[in-house]
């Protein structure tokens, strides 16, 4: 009997992920004689069991996902304006037909959503997903080098306007947990400034550095800075609240304290606006915001994407043909390997304070805000 594979791709788009349900479907069908359903619209199709054969020709050069996608998961899904559990119908919908694996590509909730379906018997094998490369274990992403290239050009393409009009531009880019995207779109793009999640800035160190650009004749800065990036004063301020909500408050009340204090964190947390108003202010510079936002989803993937998906895919299938299931493939040293899902799970990747990247920004002069 052929072994029947399921295949979904979840939470945001990103460049590469038609290739790996190419490699996927090609792979399993004419290597191993197996049988590929795609379910749409991510865990939705799961959960509602929305299922479409597979479109293989032409995709690999395609750009978002033909499968569809969504941010819902099984465990929190939407019903009636209500937020209701539906992985059990995830599961049922799996065994009705007759599935031998599940597998998913997708980001860090994906991953986690992945994993409580194995909890509960079914087999499952992920592939990451993450233009900001923010899944653990793993070096790389799929969309990670088409977002960093995208990225690096919008930065090119700005550097000529800041020199002409003599501006200062804040350049804003996708990466709320961790900074590897933009502080690689950064030095690739030569960014005078860049300020990642990693390393919460002082805007005095700011200032003197566009300052001091502008006395010696360069009259534009570019600051590359991360959705995530903070300030140090926030971080002081907030660790002071928590530290007094520790000390003063307990049990629930504390709990509560906790829970708003990080709200306010998180809306404060990523406010470029703020960021360039201050900067006008203490430079007396014309500051312009450039967010790049969804703009780094879009497009065909680069090559590098496009034969990491293709590795991730046939390797993905390679496994399922020896029943090894519940990991995550993850590129490590060039090499792709199974990493067990339980220890992906939970788990972030900022990048690391002795990176060989923040070493190089620093030796070529760029201020990393601190």
């Amino acid at each position: 009997m052929k072994k029947r594979i399921g295949v979904l791709t979840a939470g945001s788009d990103s460049p590469g992920m038609n290739a790996a349900i190419r490699a996927i479907g090609k792979s399993a069908t004419q290597s191993y004689g197996m049988e590929v359903i795609g379910f749409l619209d991510g865990f939705e199709g799961l959960v509602h069991d929305h299922t479409v054969k597979p479109t293989l020709s032409g995709i690999l050069t395609a750009g978002g996902t033909t499968l569809g996608t969504s941010r819902g998961v099984p465990e929190e899904t939407l019903v009636e304006g209500q937020v209701v559990d539906m992985s059990d119908q995830a599961v049922e919908t799996y065994h009705r037909h007759h599935l031998d694996v599940l597998v998913c590509i997708g980001g860090r909730e994906t991953q986690e959503s992945a994993y409580r379906l194995m909890q509960k018997g079914i087999n499952v094998i992920t592939l990451p997903k993450s233009i900001d490369n923010a899944l653990p274990l793993t070096d790389t992403t799929i969309g990670f080098d088409t977002a960093l290239g995208t990225a690096t050009e919008a930065i090119d393409r700005l550097h000529s306007t800041a020199y002409s009009l003599h501006r200062l531009i804040i350049v804003e880019i996708i990466g709320r947990d961790s900074g590897w995207l933009t502080l690689g779109a950064g030095i690739s793009g030569g960014a005078d400034v860049i300020i990642i999640p990693e390393i919460p800035y002082d805007l005095d160190k700011i200032v003197d550095a566009v300052q001091a650009r502008h006395r010696s004749g360069r009259r534009f800065s570019i600051i590359a800075v991360a959705e995530g990036g903070i300030s140090k004063e926030t971080v002081e301020f907030f660790d002071r609240s928590k530290y007094v909500n520790q000390m003063y408050r307990s049990g629930e009340e504390q709990a509560q304290v906790e829970q708003q204090l990080e709200t306010i964190e998180n809306r404060l947390t990523g406010n470029t606006v703020f960021l360039a108003n201050r900067l006008n202010l203490y430079t007396g510079l014309d500051v312009r915001i450039t967010i790049l936002g969804q703009l780094l989803r879009g497009g065909a993937p680069s090559a590098t994407d496009r034969i990491l998906a293709t590795q991730l895919g046939t390797t993905a299938v390679s496994l399922i043909h020896k029943k090894h299931f519940g990991v995550m493939l993850s590129c490590q040293n060039g090499e792709i390997v199974p990493v067990p899902l339980e220890e992906v799970v939970g788990k972030k990747k900022p990048v690391p304070l002795d990176h060989p990247w923040i070493e190089s920004a620093r030796q070529v002069g760029t201020s990393l805000g601190d």
